[in-house]
């Protein structure tokens, strides 16, 4: 099977995520249980791969996902639009007191010694009841998309959920679409759906139909059940580790032709050594190690997908991508919130090895 990644070259959309749409509470640096106030991020791993190649990269993406028509909702759609994205969705009504529901995710972003906590609220949540059948993807797809991608959290929500990945990547797939997928093994949501066995047996159904995979050695080995190396790697920052498994991957899955991740060294909350590898085609390529003072570091992973998706989209080097997904993923963390604030300039700039000095 070749091992070049063919990306079209044009089409109505540049990307579409299909996943759920979230909003997450954030007391800031107050634990939830002391909180008395919260701002609202609207989140979602698969959407915030969909935002920052909007309003970052300039790309022209869509979500497809679930909204209800409900104060909540609105507010959904509209930061949507406010990133750029379209929204494809499934409608639902909400009856003023069981839901369906936006699912809540509650982050505070800890401090120094202190780790962040999350955990969600998604009880009757309407993006876990999205199916097959849900939307049109030979009208979305007729109209051209070069890329599109998915992830676990979506995939954990329900059986029918995994059942519109399969079908999403399908479509895609015959219309000659590049197909992703990060992992993004979260025990606590596979522990009510079914557990570890069942994410291995779902994940993998997934994945068969997918050509860039995004997944640390974790995701691998428990999203798809991986063999990895008895003796783990002397730091987080060593690839070793992670390069070890990719044959294991690739043997299971020889349609892949991409598999990349972000590796991070947490030496406290706000301090974390950063970095990133790919394997493409079957050469490796490691991105610079960046000492990073943290803001908020939920979506950094998210950040590091979609600068790299770029490169790819945009025809650069793989040793470019790497650079440019790296370089987001970081700015992406010194931010509020799960979606990007950064500019394509400061990406670059970051890329090729700027620093914090004053811009005048």
């Amino acid at each position: 099977m070749s091992s070049e990644l063919r990306i079209p070259q044009g089409g109505a959309l540049d990307l579409v995520s299909l996943g759920a749409l979230v909003i997450r509470l954030d007391p800031g640096h107050v634990p939830f249980q002391k909180a008395a106030q919260c701002r609202i991020h609207v989140s979602g791993a698969e959407y915030n791969v969909a935002a920052n190649l909007a309003d970052c990269f300039g790309l022209r993406t869509a979500i497809a996902s679930a909204c209800v028509d409900y104060p909540i909702g609105h507010l959904v759609a509209e930061r949507v639009r406010a990133m750029g994205v379209r929204g494809i969705y499934r409608w639902w009504e909400h009856d003023g007191v069981r839901g369906p529901n936006i699912a809540t995710v509650y982050s505070d972003r800890g401090f120094g010694v202190r780790a962040p906590v999350v955990f969600y609220n998604r009880a009757e949540e309407a993006a876990a009841q999205l199916g097959p059948g849900d939307f049109d993807w030979a009208e979305l797809f007729g109209a051209g998309v070069r890329w599109f991608h998915s992830g676990g959290l979506f995939a954990a929500l329900s059986d029918q959920t995994s059942e519109l990945i399969v079908e999403g990547m399908r479509a895609a797939r015959a219309a000659g679409a590049v197909v992703s997928f990060d992992l993004n093994y979260r025990e606590k949501l596979w522990s009510i759906s079914g557990g570890a066995a069942r994410a291995v047996q779902v994940l993998d159904r997934i994945v068969k139909n997918v050509d860039v995979l995004v997944g640390n050695e974790e995701d691998l080995q428990k999203g798809l059940g991986i063999a990895g190396p008895e003796v783990a790697a002397k730091s987080k920052l060593d690839a070793s580790a992670f390069f070890g498994m990719i044959d294991n991957a690739v043997a299971k899955h020889p349609q892949i032709k991409v598999v990349a991740t972000t590796l991070r060294e947490v030496h406290s909350t706000n301090r974390h050594s950063w970095s990133a590898v790919a394997w493409i085609g079957g050469k490796t390529f490691t991105a610079p190690v960046a000492e990073l003072d943290i803001f908020d570091r939920v979506g950094g992973g998210d950040g590091f997908a979609s600068g790299f998706f770029y490169g790819l989209l945009a025809g650069e080097s793989p040793e470019e991508a790497v650079k440019l997904g790296w370089a987001h993923g970081a700015l992406l963390t010194t931010f509020p919130g799960d979606t990007t604030m950064a500019t394509l300039e400061q990406v670059r700039a970051f890329a090729k090895g700027g620093g914090a000095r004053i811009q005048r």
